[in-house]
């Protein structure tokens, strides 16, 4: 019996059209959060005065070795978020290890692990500001092993800058057979990322070659429309993120002309982050914080109780405000927010969208893991192992039938699964049904499916909540599929 169900097309979820069916419905949902918070008191945080909406998480993601956090690592030492005597340091450290390339990508490659494989391994977060916007950094792992690393960050993201290697060879590498460029991006548009920015980097290793730029530009954009991004929501730039050339405006006039005259006037990577939408946030729907991870103790926890626990995730939809008591799901544990901090600050409430550390008392933390969600009493999340989903199918090196092993991705949870009935074919552009029952279905192909996990998940209707409504399916080291949540069973 199903106890809730949907039918819009998956293609109004895949493609960017204004229409998409979740970020239009920020309607209030009755009962929902009904408060204003209190005055700041002595010793407590004072009040936010801040627009909720001018802070983005933006994702950097592409093929291990693209020089992903070489690049973000000179862009923001450029943009002086990181001082010269730190940097000075970098370069000595990296040097002494024989590594002196690596020490932009020291400034976000923080473990030793890292710096010394050369690979970014966890996302790495950190706040960084440009002349019109404020952002929260995340760098995700290149590595095909360290995929569900990238999912757990690409499903905190408003945006993405995708990072090209343009060496000989480097494109070709990532974007054919096994390379991470085409998942990476198959990955955040399935996951909501409507905006991308494409660097496409190591442009001095080729000479600044117009044509290598174009060929690069011409095979992207035609993969990029495929898997469902609108042409008018990605913009290019040819960077060297070693050099530090068209990254910045403060050096934009002063960099050599020559041998890139041919892309003088066209706008750097700053400018391109400038210009980004401001994403819409759901502030009135339902509260939601898929946690990422926790730990014992936090702020203020003086005197309390032994059941202090902090809580680090990003707020998928609505609000919450010092004082309010939250259920975590699985478990039903019952708590009370004591403490919230959101981009190094301690403030009085956050909203959707920001990254945040909850501290609350009343929680077991051995009922807590990783997926798991909290939310208001009145409005919990579903959690269910079973559930409908319409799916489209991006690769399958072999047919997709009843019974197909899948690794399933939903925000910062993964777990085994199968598809445990394919229920229906489905024409993309109608929403009509062309064939019940398939025996099987494969690339392209978009299907109603029946999925069964190892274990319940927490979930929701994709028309009830973009973030938790949204899956991938993984098998074999590769993303088979991904899609909406329908209906819960």
């Amino acid at each position: 019996m199903y106890l809730a169900t949907t039918t819009a097309p998956l293609n109004n979820v895949i493609n960017t059209d204004s229409q998409d069916p979740v970020s239009t419905q920020a309607s209030s949902v009755a009962g929902d959060i009904d408060y204003v918070p209190e005055p700041a008191q002595k010793g407590k945080p004072k009040r936010r005065d801040i627009s909720i909406t001018d802070r983005t998480n933006l994702i950097v993601i592409g093929h291990v070795d693209a020089g992903k956090s070489t690049m973000m690592g000179h862009f923001l030492y450029k943009l002086a978020d990181v001082d010269h005597r730190t940097m000075a340091k970098y370069k000595r450290d990296s040097e002494k290890i024989g590594k002196g390339s690596f020490s932009y990508a020291w400034v976000l490659d923080e473990t030793d692990e890292e710096r010394e494989r050369g690979v970014t391994i966890d996302v790495a977060t950190r706040s960084f500001e440009t002349t019109n916007k404020k952002f929260t950094l995340l760098d995700a792992p290149g590595h095909r092993d360290f995929v569900p690393n990238m999912i757990s960050g690409a499903a905190q993201a408003d945006a993405a800058v995708l990072v090209i290697d343009a060496g000989t060879g480097g494109f070709e590498s990532g974007f054919d057979g096994q390379g991470q460029t085409r998942e990476h991006a198959i990955l955040i548009r399935s996951l909501g990322v409507r905006q991308l920015i494409v660097a496409i980097n190591k442009m001095d290793m080729v000479g600044w070659s117009e044509e290598r730029y174009n060929e690069i530009v011409s095979r992207l954009t035609e993969f990029l429309s495929s898997v469902g991004f609108a042409s008018d929501s990605v913009k290019y730039v040819p960077v060297s993120g070693l050099e530090g050339i068209n990254l910045t405006k403060s050096t934009k006039d002063d960099e050599p002309i020559a041998p890139q005259t041919w892309y003088r006037r066209g706008p750097v990577l700053e400018e391109l982050l400038d210009s980004l939408a401001s994403p819409e946030r759901n502030i009135d729907k339902p509260f939601r914080l898929p946690v990422i991870e926790f730990f014992r103790g936090g702020t203020y926890t003086s005197g309390r109780s032994g059941k202090i626990v902090t809580v680090h995730g990003r707020i998928v939809q609505g609000k919450v405000a010092i004082g309010d008591r939250l259920v975590l799901i699985p478990g039903n544990e019952k708590a009370i927010v004591k403490a919230i901090e959101a981009v190094s600050e301690d403030v009085d409430y956050a909203v959707d969208g920001e990254n945040v550390y909850l501290t609350i008392d009343g929680i077991d933390i051995q009922q807590m893991s990783i997926g798991s969600v909290l939310c208001k009493p009145n409005f919990p999340v579903q959690y269910s192992d079973r559930f409908i989903a319409q799916i489209v199918v991006f690769e399958a090196p072999v047919p997709i039938t009843n019974g197909f092993p899948v690794i399933l991705h939903i925000q910062s949870d993964n777990k085994p699964a199968y598809v445990s009935k394919l229920i229906s074919v489905i024409d993309q552009s109608t929403g009509e049904v062309k064939k019940s029952k398939p025996r099987h279905i494969g690339q392209g192909v978009t299907a109603n499916v029946e999925i069964k996990v190892e274990s319940s998940v927490c979930i929701d209707l994709f028309r009830e909540s973009k973030d938790l409504g949204r899956i991938a399916l993984r098998s074999g080291g590769i993303t088979l599929a991904a899609g909406i949540i329908t209906g819960v069973i």
